[in-house]
């Protein structure tokens, strides 16, 4: 069945009229026809069921036949912070597959040893878009501006905070400190690492340090590491 992404849905409508470009795709592409049915997602947790009332390539009606809130909506909340890669492809990659395993929100962080200090959102929002349509999944991940690390860690968190870095010291895995069905935000720097002094102020700041094995992992591995885990992990 074909999916749709419509962020503006009013539940409480009987019916929807599809945007001028998902009209074109749905009856030019796809060639849907009057009575076809698909479904549409809200990105809040919103899988709606609907048929084609009328298949007008610019303005496609939507009847609405079903309603289904909270679907699939997961016992957990995890927000990863990551550095942007260099190769931006790379980072992409990741975003991609995070919302494919599950995650709630993303920081992109600059850091003092960033080489990427800046990120197209619109276009990354629309990688995580078609992964969300991909992977049928009705909760849309909030994807934030880039943001210096220091602005991240002055900023409050109400869950457990953690950083992930390969710099000497005691770490923690994973699987021994998260605490289940709550809410985990992960550090995850760029691909020199967290300076010394960065993670210092981690520390300081209420996050513990882990680690994510004992290979050196490429910054988006990591990232998409440690949500494997936490996903892993919060299994029921």
């Amino acid at each position: 069945m074909h999916l749709f992404y419509t962020p503006d849905i009013d539940p409480s409508h009987p019916q929807y009229f599809l945007s001028e470009e998902e009209s074109k795709h749905a009856i030019r592409v796809l060639r849907l026809e009057i009575d076809s049915t698909v479904q549409l997602i809200d990105g809040r947790g919103g899988l709606y069921e609907a048929v084609i009332a009328d298949a007008h390539p610019k303005r496609t009606i939507l009847k609405i036949t079903s309603v289904t809130t909270d679907f699939d909506k997961r016992n957990h909340y995890l927000h990863i912070a990551v550095a942007p890669t260099k190769n931006i492809e790379r980072l992409e990659w990741f975003l991609e597959k995070a919302t494919e395993i599950g995650i709630d929100e993303i920081s992109l962080i600059i850091t003092q040893r960033s080489e990427r200090k800046e990120a197209k959102v619109d276009r990354l929002n629309k990688i995580i878009t078609a992964a969300i349509k991909q992977s049928l999944k009705a909760y849309h991940p909030i994807l934030n501006e880039p943001i210096s690390l220091n602005q991240l860690l002055d900023k409050p968190f109400d869950g457990q905070k953690f950083i992930a870095h390969c710099e000497p010291g005691d770490k923690h895995a994973l699987k021994d400190v998260l605490s289940l069905q709550g809410r985990s935000l992960i550090l995850i720097g760029p691909e020199g690492d967290f300076s010394p002094a960065e993670i210092d102020k981690a520390l300081q700041n209420g996050f513990k340090a882990i680690t994510l094995g004992t290979s050196r992992l490429r910054t988006e591995t990591a990232a998409l590491e440690a949500c494997f885990e936490v996903n892993f992990l919060n299994r029921v």
